[in-house]
């Protein structure tokens, strides 16, 4: 637990696993409802192949703005220069919003935006952004549930959706209100200030709480963004399918291997890996588009 702003109730937690001598990780933003370990799946397997990875929980922030100073004062206490970001719902709308923030002297290497949204109007909540710190915890976690999956699921999927709302119950009232706040906040991404990073959209074909609309703007605002579809996964696919998940990292994070920018200690790195992991790629892509 690392604490960087003047205010001592302000309490980063985090998981940093793997080689320490990576100086560019790959840094996990939960969603409204998460919480660090929501990303246990990548962690014990990344790490297995020799990456880097930190999972964060954020403190509590009430806009945009703070968080972004907060996250940088962090990046800065644990001496990372640039980093790898990937960001699920919320969170990706948080990575989007500090590569946006950081754009002047760069500090994002590129995005991994799984189920995220780049404009908050899309929950149509703005005008009651500013009265979820008034609410009861209860009616705050109510609002959070609304929007997990029901009906029939299969065993993955209800797995995951238990191990939210597990998460969902570890939360306290402020810490739930600030980032429903975040996530309604009017607020939106500006695009051509992050126009040269890297991007992969990670997005799911089944029920999850993003709208078809939303999606299609993720695709408009980064037209050369690669995407990785998700046949099923709902809003959580990070444990619920995680071995897609994990490969999908994987193959954007190639691109950097060989660079100072690699969250991979280059001694796990071998040619024959790498080309079985485009074969991979390759094949799955095939087959999507049949």
């Amino acid at each position: 637990q690392i604490i960087v702003d003047d205010d001592d109730s302000k309490v980063w937690s985090l998981y940093d696993a793997g080689p320490r001598s990576i100086r560019c990780p790959l840094i996990f933003l939960p969603p409204v409802s998460g919480t660090a370990d929501v990303f246990f799946q990548q962690i014990l397997a990344l790490t297995g192949w020799g990456y880097r990875v930190i999972a964060l929980q954020y403190p509590v922030y009430w806009d945009h703005l703070e968080f972004c100073d907060g996250f940088r004062k962090l990046l800065d206490h644990l001496q990372l220069d640039k980093v790898h970001l990937f960001g699920a719902s919320l969170g990706g709308f948080l990575a989007q919003k500090f590569a946006e923030y950081t754009h002047k002297s760069p500090r994002v290497q590129s995005l991994i935006l799984c189920n995220a949204f780049s404009d908050t109007s899309i929950f149509n909540q703005t005008w009651t952004a500013n009265s979820f710190w008034l609410m009861p915890a209860f009616m705050l976690k109510k609002i959070v549930l609304g929007n997990f999956a029901s009906g029939p699921l299969d065993p993955e999927m209800a797995d995951g959706i238990d191990f939210m709302v597990d998460r969902l119950e570890s939360l306290g009232q402020s810490e739930l209100a600030s980032r429903l706040t975040l996530n309604c906040q009017n607020s939106y991404v500006e695009p051509h200030k992050i126009r040269d990073i890297p991007v992969t959209i990670m997005d799911v074909f089944d029920q999850s709480a993003l709208s078809t609309e939303a999606k299609e703007e993720m695709y408009k605002l980064y037209p050369n963004a690669r995407r990785a579809h998700l046949k099923t996964g709902g809003n959580f696919p990070y444990l619920c399918r995680s071995a897609e998940v994990n490969l999908y990292i994987q193959i954007h994070l190639l691109q950097f291997h060989g660079t100072r920018y690699a969250a991979i200690d280059p001694s796990m790195v071998s040619a024959e890996e790498l080309e079985v992991q485009k074969i991979s790629l390759h094949t799955s892509n095939e087959q999507d588009e049949q």
